[in-house]
């Protein structure tokens, strides 16, 4: 005969200690909680009922962030991949650039043509799986000529990428996109608007007219550029990483490491704020957990760019005009 199975050992609850609940730390207490909505319909209200909590206080930190460092005139770096210019997001940044908040535009190559498509055609974002099928994917003659041809001119005149392509468009005439291109509104504005491209990545580096030792020669320059904006960030700044899980996180880490190898260390003391739809690995360690390990803060929203951004544009612009 086999033998009975073995009852398993419980654990004696009886014998379990409690403590007051009055003695308990909370991380969650009423004063926290979302507010209802009141006769104050503005966005400022809006933002103010949002819960103390997690990501909704992570966002009013960055709002006041930006806002601040617009106050104390403090350098305000914007890092954007594609998808945030062809969510249609452009506008709300051009808007922060005419009013003074941001101080400086980088673009990943991807961005730069999304821009430079709304702008000189009035439409962008091809569908790239059926394009792929014929090789017609990345192929359009316009976009590659002019893009090719402004990279060509601004490398003969010492220009930086994106200054280029502003200066391109800005010649150019007829724009359907004029108002909602962000390369023009730095340009407009005065403020840098530099371009990161790696070669192989982009459309227009498939066509004919693709110059490599131009856009290298320009892509580089705006490096340069870039690592002086970053300077600027210091005791107030905010780098704003917008949808770039790869290029521009990475050039932001070499661009700090060459500003503070030129100053001493600074800058420090800054607002790291990454925005995208996922976590990535770049992002998180590269802008906002290693480069305010000296002195700083940082902040992870996720959430997608066409909800995200303007929430984050919007609240910037409401405390401005509060204070």
């Amino acid at each position: 005969m086999s033998e009975a199975p073995r009852v398993p050992p419980e654990a004696d609850l009886s014998r379990v200690r409690t403590v007051p609940i009055g003695k308990r730390p909370n991380k969650v207490n009423t004063a926290l909680l979302a507010a209802l909505p009141g006769t104050d319909r503005s966005f400022d209200a809006f933002v103010a009922s949002l819960p103390s909590l997690l990501a909704a206080r992570d966002l009013r930190a960055a709002i006041a962030a930006i806002a601040g460092a617009a106050r104390t005139r403090r350098g305000v770096v914007a890092l954007l991949g594609g998808h945030v210019i062809k969510t249609g997001m452009g506008p709300l940044l051009a808007h922060l650039l005419r009013r003074g908040v941001l101080t400086h535009v980088a673009m990943n190559g991807a961005a730069a043509i999304h821009d430079f498509e709304l702008a000189a055609f009035g439409g962008t974002s091809e569908d790239v799986a059926a394009g792929l099928k014929d090789g017609t994917f990345g192929m359009a003659e316009e976009t590659g000529r002019e893009m090719n041809a402004a990279i060509a001119r601004g490398h003969a005149e010492g220009w930086g990428l994106g200054e280029a392509l502003a200066r391109w468009l800005e010649a150019r005439g007829d724009l359907p996109g004029r108002e909602q291109s962000l390369l023009l509104a730095a340009l407009a504005r005065g403020a840098p608007a530099t371009v990161h491209v790696a070669i192989g990545a982009d459309i227009i580096h498939q066509h004919p007219s693709a110059d490599g030792a131009a856009t290298g020669a320009t892509t580089h320059r705006d490096f340069r550029r870039l690592a002086a904006a970053v300077a600027r960030l210091d005791d107030g700044g905010v780098v704003l990483n917008l949808g770039s899980a790869v290029v521009m996180p990475e050039v932001f880490l070499k661009a700090l490491t060459v500003a503070r190898n030129l100053s001493g260390g600074k800058p420090t003391g800054f607002t790291a704020v990454d925005c995208d739809m996922i976590r990535h690995y770049r992002p998180q360690l590269n802008v906002v957990e290693r480069p305010t390990q000296a002195g700083g803060a940082g902040y992870l929203l996720t959430g997608h760019h066409e909800i995200l951004i303007p929430l984050l544009v919007w609240g910037v612009d409401a405390a401005l005009d509060r204070a």
